[in-house]
């Protein structure tokens, strides 16, 4: 009866990640004319909105990853991650029916307080797997992730070429659902001997942070590694449909199909073909691996000169999705089972800090290389400052496995 109920959780685990990744796919091809309807602007104004919007979304997702995760280490997972379920439901609500530019900034505001449950959600993970399983079920994270936030922008490209608000009242469907079938199939994965006292000090986005690279030297090097993918792989989720429009002038339907062909990729590597690499190389090879395919593919796309190419360099681009679950699979390894949700919460802080730091960087990269009076037009520069992150984060990576 074990299995069936650990296999029903992991199922609503990689919906839950998925819905908390949705919304932010949703809104990054739909933002532009949703910005313009409700404050009667232009789009240049309106990309400053946006750049506003995601920063209230990335830096609630930073201060609290560490309170819920360290809520969830107190409580349980099963509660965190229910009410975050719910508050997400409340947020699409909020674009959907928004009036004004300043209700957006609430439901932000909302969805990254929420969002900060991908922590808990990873560390529900590390509760009920053991050994290679471990990586192999965190590659069903990376799976939700990139299928959540490319079917995101396949979804807001579509249904919002029909009306703007279509994408959110159904992502604001697909959360409640989702949080009512928790109610009856999630078990609790924390037993209640394993918890620990709720300190706010630990629950502190910045001592966390350092308290994880204080506590654990011999991991700092991999939590840097991770540091820098994070951001490298922000070059394709915040800036590729800017870079298909200026380089191949694309439609936004066109976005949409290649978004569907990535998240089918993501889907096909991180929630199937892990399970065999794993196993079979070694977590150490496969995050080897998984970066220098990371840096290949963005390499590739740097310099596309056909739209047609951009479907045949995705492919190593995903495949580069391998390292990511290894990572973590290798970090989580090294921690306690009442530390995982402090851990979590301190690697969902390294993601919201690089959601800041990626597309102000790379956006203002793409801007230098493609305005009207640079000396040189490369829309692609970004990408290959991107895949240069990769190759640096390869090299400590296999610097922290030699010392360790």
């Amino acid at each position: 009866m074990a299995k069936p109920k650990h296999s029903a959780a992991l199922g609503f685990i990689f919906i839950t990640i998925f819905i908390d990744v949705l919304g932010l796919g949703i809104i990054i091809p739909v933002m532009p004319k949703l910005l313009q309807t409700l404050g009667h602007i232009d789009i240049s104004v309106a990309s400053q909105y946006s750049g506003w919007l995601t920063f209230v979304y990335a830096s609630m997702q930073l201060l609290f990853a560490s309170v819920l995760g360290n809520l969830s280490d107190r409580y349980g997972r099963r509660p965190v991650l229910l009410i975050s379920l719910f508050g997400f439901s409340i947020d699409y609500m909020f674009m959907a029916f928004a009036p004004t530019i300043a209700w957006l900034f609430v439901g932000r505001f909302i969805a990254g307080v929420s969002g900060a449950s991908n922590a808990t959600a990873t560390a529900y993970i590390a509760d009920v797997s053991t050994g290679n399983k471990r990586a192999a079920n965190f590659g069903l994270v990376g799976a939700a992730s990139g299928f959540g936030f490319i079917i995101g922008i396949a979804l807001g490209a579509y249904l919002g070429a029909i009306n703007v608000k279509i994408p959110f009242m159904a992502a604001a469907g697909l959360a409640f659902f989702n949080g009512m079938y928790g109610l009856f199939v999630l078990p609790e994965s924390l037993p209640i001997e394993s918890r620990r006292k709720f300190e706010w000090k630990r629950a502190n986005p910045v001592g966390a942070l350092i308290r994880i690279f204080t506590k654990n030297p011999a991991l700092t090097g991999l939590l840097g590694a991770i540091t820098l993918v994070y951001i490298g792989q922000k070059a394709v989720e915040y800036l590729l449909s800017f870079y298909l429009f200026e380089k191949f002038q694309w439609t936004l339907s066109s976005v949409g199909t290649l978004g569907i062909v990535i998240g089918v990729l993501l889907v096909g590597i991180q929630g199937g073909l892990i399970r065999y690499t794993i196993p079979k190389f070694g977590q150490e090879k496969n995050i080897v691996a998984g970066l220098v395919f990371y840096a290949i593919g963005l390499t590739l796309i740097a310099f596309a000169s056909q739209g047609w190419m951009m479907y045949v360099f995705m492919i190593p681009y995903c495949l580069g999705g391998i390292s990511g679950p290894a990572l973590q699979g290798l970090v989580t390894s090294k921690v306690p089972k009442n530390g995982q949700g402090e851990m979590q919460g301190a690697i969902t802080i390294i993601n919201s800090l690089s959601v800041i730091i990626g597309p102000l960087i790379f956006g203002y990269v793409f801007s230098y290389f493609t305005h009207k009076d640079s000396v040189v037009y490369f829309p692609g520069g970004a990408y290959l400052l991107a895949a240069a992150l990769m190759v640096i984060s390869t090299f400590i990576a296999v610097r922290s496995f030699k010392k360790a």
